[in-house]
């Protein structure tokens, strides 16, 4: 490896955004404040690579936060004279100079500068996050190196200045479109909008057995029905056991009895205009971002993503080992939220119940297994209650818990024949108790829950 050259200590680039590139950058910053404000949402001052250009700059950014204004060029020269005892010696110097310089050494190619600057800070951030990801290799955390650099890809790709209150009155009186998924349950579609929106995350949760699969199973038909197209990840079941159940959830055929009806159900299959594509893998193998990467394989395969469903959260490998596995399951539902919002597809995924919720005849957000805080940070929840007798009778209760388009608290009868996936939510009788708990107590209990779990974390 040969030796970079240097001039007065510091390294010399010949290359496209080297030191001429970055003394003019800083220069078109400092002289005009619009490109300022655009671009220091995505510049971080390491990405200079003269410590004289990091000081000069760490001045201009430090005196619009300090006094909410942008510093003329005056002002600069009186901050240069006086503010940089805490400089070495050389870089003191080295930044004077620079400003003299620009004094006499107008900027030619100001709007070159302005469409590079982008370009150059992706480049920079890239190449931070290799730098990175090498001490990351050592200790082969293979998935934390694709997020670290999925992430420096990312830069700048949302870098609108915001909704403007004023500016953009009439947008929000438009319809607002979520292209939501229905869940095939009117019901459950009356009181959600429709089913579940664009970039929104839905979670069934249910103690073991209880028909967490099932239900994530008959949300995927509905969208295949619609004519979309799902992506069903599963880390528990085989990908063909798992396209057995969507064979029966779709044709009402048992599932004992599927081999003898083959060629009916092959019609039925290829009659259906969606498309289902089951991916299988072992548990605690695949992270979320293993579920990116492969979201990635078919999106520049041309494939359409228009759901998404894991089966089941609880079950992905954390990106980050942390050091409680509550953590650790909270940042894998932030994740998958993320992924909902990054592919503009509704995300469902399921969670399982704590002890508590085994033999509850309905079952709120207490017996919400591990992390409570998944309930934040989904758009969605409803539960799934079945007692042994429930198993019996083909019933069960379906529970509302959290809903951030319409009503929760509602509990409502299921019919739920687990031999050939069939799951319908039945209209409350009389006799049934349709509120369980309200929708302010919820958020009560959720308020309440929220601070236990901040005061026994150090929070």
């Amino acid at each position: 490896m040969g030796t970079a050259m240097k001039i007065n200590g510091e390294p010399m680039s010949f290359s496209k955004y080297g030191k001429s590139f970055q003394e003019k950058l800083c220069m078109v910053i400092l002289d005009d404040r619009t490109f300022a404000d655009q671009i220091e949402e995505v510049l971080d001052v390491n990405f200079l690579e003269l410590n004289y250009l990091k000081c000069f700059l760490n001045k201009v950014f430090d005196y619009r936060k300090k006094y909410e204004v942008h510093p003329s060029r005056d002002i600069m020269k009186t901050i240069l004279r006086s503010e940089l005892d805490n400089e070495n010696e050389l870089t003191s110097k080295q930044v004077r100079e620079y400003y003299v310089r620009s004094q006499v050494t107008a900027v030619t190619d100001i709007e070159y500068i302005k469409d590079t600057a982008l370009d150059f800070c992706k480049k920079q951030n890239l190449k931070s996050a290799m730098v990175k990801s090498i001490g990351l290799l050592q200790n082969s955390s293979f998935d934390e190196i694709s997020q670290v650099i999925n992430d420096s890809l990312k830069l700048g790709m949302n870098n609108d200045e915001g909704y403007d209150y004023k500016k953009d009155f009439e947008e929000r009186f438009k319809p607002r479109f979520r292209n939501p998924v229905s869940t095939g349950w009117d019901l459950i579609d009356d009181i959600c909008k429709g089913g579940l929106g664009q970039k929104e995350l839905g979670v069934v949760i249910a103690p073991t057995g209880a028909g967490k699969s099932m239900a994530l199973v008959h949300l995927g038909i509905q969208a295949l029905r619609e004519g979309k197209t799902v992506v069903h990840y599963t880390l528990e079941l085989q990908d063909t056991v798992v396209a057995s159940r969507y064979d029966s959830c779709l044709t009402k055929i048992p599932l004992e009895n599927l081999t003898s009806f083959k060629e009916q159900i092959y019609e039925e299959v290829h009659d259906i205009n969606g498309r289902l594509i089951v991916k299988e893998y072992p548990t605690k193998t695949a992270s979320t971002q293993t579920i990116r990467n492969h979201l990635e394989k078919l999106r520049m395969r041309s494939i359409d993503i228009d759901m998404i469903i894991v089966d089941y959260g609880d079950l992905l490998r954390p990106v980050r080992y942390l050091k409680e596995k509550r953590n650790e399951l909270e940042s894998i539902y932030e994740e998958l939220r993320g992924i909902a919002a990054e592919y503009e597809a509704p995300v469902w995924t399921a969670s399982q119940t704590n002890r508590s919720g085994l033999n509850a005849e309905v079952i709120t957000m207490e017996s919400i297994s591990e992390a409570f805080n998944k309930c934040f940070i989904a758009d969605f929840i409803f539960t799934i209650s079945r007692t042994i007798d429930d198993k019996v009778a083909n019933s069960g209760r379906l529970f509302v818990a959290k809903n951030r388009n319409g009503p929760d608290g509602l509990v409502f009868p299921m019919f739920m024949d687990t031999s050939n996936v069939c799951l319908k939510v039945l209209e409350p009788s009389e006799e049934d108790e349709v509120v369980v708990v309200s929708a302010k107590k919820q958020k009560e209990n959720l308020v309440e829950k929220y601070k236990k779990f901040k005061k026994n974390n150090g929070g």
